[in-house]
């Protein structure tokens, strides 16, 4: 049997396709009037995706690109930082404070689990610079309370920062950012927005930008008064990636039309697809008697617990040799723990309803399973949405 290979990963993502045209088309020149044109037109649809009045600025990097430079921008060595972390992602965090010699309080919780806002209340202090989370931790699938975490720092009265790394988390997550009063907020290309690896983002409030004049962390490349400085002009501070910024603008042009024309509505509508394939899969997993390894679980994907006395990397091959589908394992130490299938990129119901399908197809493999338990399971889940989207929709 034909065996077409899908990514069912947490990034890299499916890929629209009006994207990768537009990178095979992307024989422009970055210092001409025609890239300042996309390149002004891309960064005022990303603020609108992101839904921010905050300048935002894009880089040729990975997300972790914009991870260090958030750090570097903001914070002076031996700065006292706050660090919220609960896998391998937060983890980047710590790596990043020791690097750049600051002093990081450290809290973490376990894989799989979040943190309560008392202890985030209880190891926050007046000299706390800069708070530093994720969003949605995409190595265990958690979901963390950015709004709950935001108004702890509103209320403490400081100046401390607060950076969310949210690569995974926009496009399937809902965000106020200026209202939270959110600093610095992250976003990599190869995730919700349907392309390739390789640019990060960032939104940065008012008061960040008065901060880095202060700041005397050492940056160059990721210095964010650069990019923000050539980004007035329709100009990136260095050559930037130009296949990939065509291929942003595609992709936001192609989630503008989601809305109908407006971009604002596409993004909801894209948090309200990632939403509803996360609830299908996970009602799909539970149906097989499978566990949810994830306490508080995302949009972004779906973490799955490897059934007790079976290593996850067996139900990964059996995906990847059987139908071409490409989900991930676990991390680190997790990596025989669990299973992730992401809901992100260009993906839908279908691509839904196949992932679980074969779900019930490798669990056979495994132990007797009732052969059509999941797929209901997720179409009743469906249905039910359905119904509610069309009596909301009546007068």
């Amino acid at each position: 049997m034909l065996r077409k290979n899908r990514l069912f990963t947490p990034g890299p993502t499916p890929l629209l396709p009006a994207a990768q045209m537009a990178m095979a088309a992307a024989n422009i020149h970055h210092r001409t009037a025609d890239f300042r044109a996309l390149y002004t037109r891309v960064l005022a649809d990303l603020k609108t995706f992101v839904g921010t009045q905050n300048d935002v600025v894009l880089m040729a990097s990975s997300g972790s690109g914009a991870m260090e430079a958030a750090v570097a921008n903001l914070t002076s060595p031996g700065d006292k930082v706050l660090i919220l972390t609960a896998g391998k992602f937060g983890e980047r965090w710590v790596e990043l404070a020791k690097a750049y010699g600051l002093t990081a309080e450290v809290l973490s919780a376990p894989y799989g689990q979040t943190f309560s806002l008392d202890a985030v209340r209880s190891r926050l202090t007046p000299d706390t610079r800069a708070a530093f989370m994720q969003a949605t931790e995409s190595s265990t699938g958690v979901r963390h309370d950015v709004e709950g975490v935001a108004r702890l720092l509103r209320d403490a009265g400081g100046d401390t920062m607060l950076v969310v790394d949210a690569i995974t988390g926009l496009g399937t997550t809902r965000f106020d950012v200026d209202r939270w009063n959110i600093d610095v907020i992250i976003g990599g290309s190869q995730k919700a927005v349907m392309i390739p690896p390789g640019l990060a983002y960032c939104a940065v409030s008012p008061r960040a930008w008065t901060r880095m004049e202060s700041a005397r962390s050492p940056r160059y490349y990721f210095d964010l008064r650069k990019e923000r400085k050539a980004g007035a002009k329709g100009e990136s501070a260095f050559t930037p990636a130009i296949a990939l910024v065509a291929a942003l603008a595609a992709a936001l042009d192609y989630i503008r039309e989601q809305g109908a024309g407006d971009l604002a509505a596409g993004r909801e509508a894209l948090i309200a697809n990632a939403e509803l394939c996360a609830e299908m899969t996970r009602a799909g997993a539970r149906a097989l008697g499978l566990k949810l390894y994830a306490s508080v679980p995302s949009s972004a994907l779906t973490a799955i617990a490897a059934p007790e006395g079976l290593d996850s990397s067996v139900i990964v091959k059996s995906f990847r040799d059987n139908f071409g589908a490409v989900v991930a394992a676990g991390q680190g130490e997790m990596k025989s723990a669990l299973f992730r299938i992401a809901h992100l990129g260009y993906y839908d119901y279908l691509d839904t309803i196949g992932i679980i399908a074969a779900l019930e197809q490798v669990m056979t493999r495994i132990r007797p399973v009732e052969f059509g338990a999941a797929v209901a399971a997720a179409q009743e889940i469906y249905a039910e949405r359905s119904v509610d989207k069309v009596a909301s929709a009546r007068p």
